[in-house]
């Protein structure tokens, strides 16, 4: 007998995560002999419900849910000898994964595809004693993008976030870095640094072209300087897929390192879109470490 479990955040997608369990419930018994829906009411109910599957040995565990769902389930499954396959429907405001992977970003198109899925094996993100699925964000903006609210995110979108990221433009600040990855060390001072797996980074696909999410490696990007001029300047430059070519640009692929400054003040990173660790952060990637669903044709 084959069983999946389906983990719902409630919360995700304007809140019609309801709506649309019953409908990939459905879809999923024509794969499954057994569907067991479970609902999140607190961070880290799906790392709990994904573990729980792992222990169980089901065949695959499907999230309904945005970035910070899909993170929380690879968090469960990740550290498992035993590994479910792992699938996901996107309702969240982002959806890196699900953009990389070709999921499709409309829910109804997407639970519509889950009888035809194939898989692909993924990389995973470890930082200190955590995993992620898609990127890590260190400064002012990864801050500014912490206090927006679960009602903000319901109500805006995508535009809460680009609310909070334009106020974030504002400060000057900067942080001194020290990056230690694989056999480099690099020291310089930047308002933002990014630790991604794949190409897509706020839904923006051209962030870094060279990712691809089953490529071995992490991707450090760091943008020096703190004026806002640096920052204007960099943007056309994101969407056409030059910045990691940008001479105040630091990008780097590495399979481990650590990340810490030099200034005696506590900052958190972003991870998933949620708030992590403090640093200093110790990293490193699991290649091809989960295999997730995908539509066929982009298991390649």
């Amino acid at each position: 007998m084959t069983r999946v479990m389906l983990i719902v955040n409630p919360s995700s997608g304007n809140e019609t995560a309801e709506e649309y369990a019953t409908y990939a419930r459905e879809k999923l018994q024509q794969k499954y002999d057994e569907v067991e829906t479970v609902w999140t009411e607190k961070r880290w109910d799906a790392t709990r419900f994904a573990a729980q599957a792992s222990k169980d040995r089901y065949e695959a565990v499907f999230a309904l849910g945005g970035d910070g769902t899909v993170s929380e389930c690879i968090n469960g499954i990740a550290e498992k000898e035993y590994r479910p396959d792992f699938g996901f429907i996107p309702l969240g405001t982002v959806n890196d994964l699900g953009r990389v992977l070709g999921i499709s970003m409309n829910p109804e198109q997407a639970i519509e595809d889950i009888p035809k899925l194939t898989t692909r094996l993924i990389d995973v993100g470890k930082v200190n004693e955590h995993y992620f699925a898609d990127v890590l964000a260190i400064g002012s903006i990864p801050e500014a993008v912490h206090d927006v609210s679960v009602e903000q995110k319901t109500r805006l979108g995508t535009m809460a976030y680009i609310m909070e990221g334009a106020r974030a433009l504002k400060d000057n600040e900067t942080l001194h870095f020290q990056l230690s990855l694989d056999d480099e060390t690099a020291e310089f001072d930047s308002f933002l640094v990014l630790v991604a797996l794949s190409n897509s980074i706020g839904g923006i696909q051209t962030m870094i072209p060279q990712a691809a999410v089953d490529d071995g490696y992490l991707h450090a990007l760091a943008l020096k300087g703190g004026k806002v001029v640096d920052k204007l300047n960099i943007v056309p430059k994101i969407f056409s897929g030059k910045v990691t070519e940008d001479e105040t640009v630091y990008y780097r692929p590495f399979k481990q390192g650590t990340v810490e400054i030099r200034e005696n003040k506590k900052v958190t990173v972003n991870v998933d879109g949620d708030e992590g660790d403090a640093l200093p952060l110790n990293l490193k990637v699991l290649p091809q470490h989960i295999r997730c669903f995908v539509p066929e044709g982009t298991d390649k």
